[in-house]
């Protein structure tokens, strides 16, 4: 059975997402949640991670860091799964909108940090702040556009995409982002699945940070 090392729900991201891959794979798994903002946390994460840094996925003697190296792991365990398009063309723009999530929006990150609990009716904007906006609801778009027909995720079924996307659909709630309708409406759908209703949950049940 894997076991998930991950972070404070209410504030880690990456966490996150390999959490809600193992969710929509409906395979068991075990938990292990270090919080992030005690005074034993650091040594608590270096002992689970050299890199210092969650999630961590442990598979027997193996362990994988990095949200995206689990995310890769986790689709070749469960082929049939479809966590990547079957499709070639597809899979490659998968590939890319998830390689572009993971090193990018910067800006979005810092101005708007994941915080499940916090509702906030206005956040502090910036040219960089809604570039990066702007390209999250292009990216969405442009796939739900294509795909309307395939189901309600980017690509139709669930993905690494949809899982990548998932923090970002709840910084949108949390800061009140305005959204064009069919963004809108995959915002609702992410957020509305049983695993991240269960997420939420647990996050609410969290002990806030001490700052």
């Amino acid at each position: 059975m894997f076991t998930l090392i991950i972070g404070n729900k209410n504030y880690s991201p990456w966490s996150l997402r390999p959490w809600l891959l193992l969710k929509m794979l409906d395979e068991p798994f075990k938990e292990q949640q270090i919080d992030l903002y005690l005074s034993d946390s650091k040594a608590r994460i270096l002992a689970a991670n050299p890199a210092g840094k969650v999630p961590v996925l442990v598979d027997d003697k193996l362990r994988i860091w990095d949200s995206l190296a689990i995310s890769e792991y986790l689709a070749e365990c469960f082929p049939a799964a479809g966590l990547w398009p079957t499709d070639s063309a597809l899979r490659a723009i998968a590939r890319s909108i998830v390689a572009e999530v993971h090193s990018g929006f910067a800006a979005l990150r810092e101005n708007l940090p994941m915080d499940i609990t916090l509702r906030q009716v206005d956040y502090e904007s910036s040219p960089a702040v809604e570039s990066d906006i702007a390209r999250v609801i292009a990216l969405w778009e442009e796939q739900r556009e294509r795909h309307v027909a395939d189901g309600e995720f980017l690509f139709g079924g669930f993905t690494i995409a949809d899982a990548c996307f998932a923090p970002i659909c709840t910084c949108f709630q949390t800061y009140n982002v305005r959204l064009p309708e069919r963004s809108q409406a995959y915002v609702r759908h992410i957020l509305s699945l049983p695993a991240m209703q269960e997420w939420y949950s647990a996050a609410a049940a969290e002990s806030k940070r001490p700052f």
